[in-house]
This record gives structure tokens, sequence and C-alpha cells, in this order.
């Protein structure tokens, strides 16, 4: 019998429970906790991290558990906690029975908020009274499909942990001149492969990141999934602007794929209420800076670092640019969003 669960913290909001259950969970207080969401791999952490786990790999004979069913179950059920945090104050799954081919929720239980709090009819006010998670959930209002100038379909999405082979696949795909394009030197494979820089690349605070990869559709159909390109915006210290980055692979470059990635960007930003965006690029990548331009950035010529600063203000330019709007319906007639 296991216990999965919720409560809330009045630093972290939301933390997860997972650990032995039934009605002396109390008593053995085999526990571990987490902060939702969790993907799998985080899941399957938590669980090592308890004594039942040993147990649940089957001991003197018996069968293991079905450890896949239960993981999955957690991944689900902090998800609901993410999904319902300003309705849901407690929630518990006490005994969660498992077998080797089976999880059986036999009681749970729910505590909602204060009726007060409930009652408030402004969302951002009902919010206000809560205690917000630590993390922001996965953004899943960026998932969408896209088609290429050639094309070629694509599924755009935020960046997962899960996403390091990908990610190390695709820089044995990145020619050294898209390197040196990129940052600005001959950053070697082996440090941006490199799994302590990969941890920083897919484990994204989406309070402080956006990271959005471009995904081959055709490729991800079988087992091979492909990563084309990607971009991020990363909140600066001490001001309310963001730096831009975009990285797409040579064999996909010249088909739009730098432009619908910077304007998905674009719009995160102004969704999440940034001053402005800020990129510097080299003189040479004239097709960034031509892009950029024609989505409202201006750029200045750095003489002495012999650099192109690049600035979209959403004060100035931004949302009423004609050329954002028209570069905007262009990239729209490619794009058709999948329901999540």
């Amino acid at each position: 019998e296991l216990i999965v669960g919720s409560s809330l913290d009045a630093q972290f909001g939301p933390v997860m429970l997972f650990g032995l259950g039934g009605t002396l969970v109390e008593v053995f207080q085999d526990s571990s906790i987490a902060l939702p969401p969790l993907n799998s791999n985080l899941a399957h952490l938590m669980m090592k991290n308890t004594k039942i786990y040993t147990a649940l790999k089957g001991i003197r004979g018996r069968k293991s558990a079905d450890i896949a069913a239960i993981e999955k179950l957690i991944v689900n059920f902090s998800h609901l906690v993410m999904d319902k945090w300003m309705f849901i104050k407690e929630i518990e799954i006490n005994p969660l029975l498992t077998t080797h081919d089976s999880v059986i929720a036999l009681d749970a239980r729910v505590i909602l908020h204060d009726s007060n709090m409930m009652e408030v009819d402004d969302e951002i006010s009902r919010q206000t009274q809560i205690i917000r998670p630590a993390i922001r959930p996965y953004p899943a209002q960026y998932e969408q499909h896209w088609l290429s100038k050639k094309g070629r379909v694509l599924l755009i999405r935020a960046i997962m942990p899960e996403d390091e082979p990908l990610v190390v696949d695709f820089h044995k795909r990145i020619s050294e001149e898209s390197v040196y394009t990129r940052w600005m030197s001959n950053m070697q494979y082996d440090e941006r492969a490199s799994h302590s820089r990969l941890i920083r690349v897919c484990h994204v605070d989406y309070d402080r990141d956006i990271a959005l990869v471009a995904l081959d559709e055709e490729s991800c159909a079988g087992k091979n999934c492909k990563l084309v390109a990607a971009g991020r915006l990363t909140k600066m210290h001490g001001k309310n602007v963001a730096e831009f980055s975009v990285l797409v692979e040579d064999d996909w470059q010249g088909e739009g794929l730098g432009a619908k990635l910077l304007l998905e960007l674009i719009k995160h930003g102004e969704a999440d209420g940034l001053d402005g965006i800020e990129g510097i690029v080299l003189p040479t990548n004239r097709a960034m800076i031509h892009v950029a331009e024609k989505m409202g950035f201006e750029s200045v010529y750095d003489k002495e670092l012999n650099v192109v600063k690049q600035y979209f203000s959403y004060k100035e330019a931004a949302p009423t640019s004609k050329a954002k709007e028209d570069y905007d319906i262009q990239l729209r007639r490619f794009t058709c969003p999948i329901n999540i």
C-alpha cells in the first residue's frame, strides 16, 4: 500500500509526497517529497528516495510492482495538482494498492481552499491570495504543427529534460560556421554536448527562461526523432529585458524556421510583460539581422566589439510595427495549432 499526495507549503506552494501508505503512514514515515510538475525521471527519483522502493522492485521471490505504471500515475497526479492549484489545498490517494500488474486507488480525499477565496470572481485577485507553485508548469500552449517554406512539417514546443539525447544529436549535425555564428567562438562539440552543460539547457525554469525546439515530424514518426532548431529567451538580471538566441541546423536554414521561432519568442515576451528583447549577432549574420529588423528590432553596429546589437521594444515598435504584422500574417499561413 502506497500514498501519493500534495499539500500546501507556506513558502513553496504545492509540495508532492510519495511513500509507504495505509493506516500506519504516520508511524513508518517512509516518504519523499518533490515540487510539481514532475516528469518520468523526477517521479522515478522520488520513488527511489524511499525504503519501500526496494520492496516494489521485488523481494523474496515476489514479482516486482508495475514501476512504470506508478511513475505515470505520479506524473499525472502532479499535472492535476498544477492544473488546479488555485482550487486544491490538499489532495491524496491513500491507500494506493499496487501489484505486479495493476495500480488501484482504494481511497482518496481532497480539501479545497477556503470558500472566501473560491468566491473571488477575478482570477488574478484569487491568485494573489493563494500561494503560487514554486515552479511554473510546462507551457503546453506553445505546442503546434508548422509547415516550412519547403513543405516540411515540424512540431514546435517547449524543451523538456528528456530532450537531452536529441540536443546531443543536434549538435553533431551543426557545422563549424553555424557554431561560430551562434557563439562567436569555435566552441567544441565535447563542450557543447557535455552533460553538465545540457542539464542547464534542458532543465528550464520557465519563470526565467523559455526554450523552444523544432522537431522534424517525419523523423519522429519513426524511432529516430530529430531536433532541427532551437530558440531561447533568457531574462536578464536586474532588468525587465530578455536576451534571445536562435540556432537552426544547416540543412533546415532558409525555410523560415528561424523567423518562426523568433516570432514565438516575441509573443512569449509580450505575454510575460517584458519591456524589451535584445540580442547580439555578428555583422556577417545578415540573415538573422534581416529577419529581426522585419520583426521590428532596431540594429546598432558596435564598431569596438565588431558586433550588431539588436533591440525590440514592446512600448515603441512592438505590436503595431507594420513589418512585424506583415511577417506575422505571412507566418500564420503556415501554422496549424494542435489540441493539447
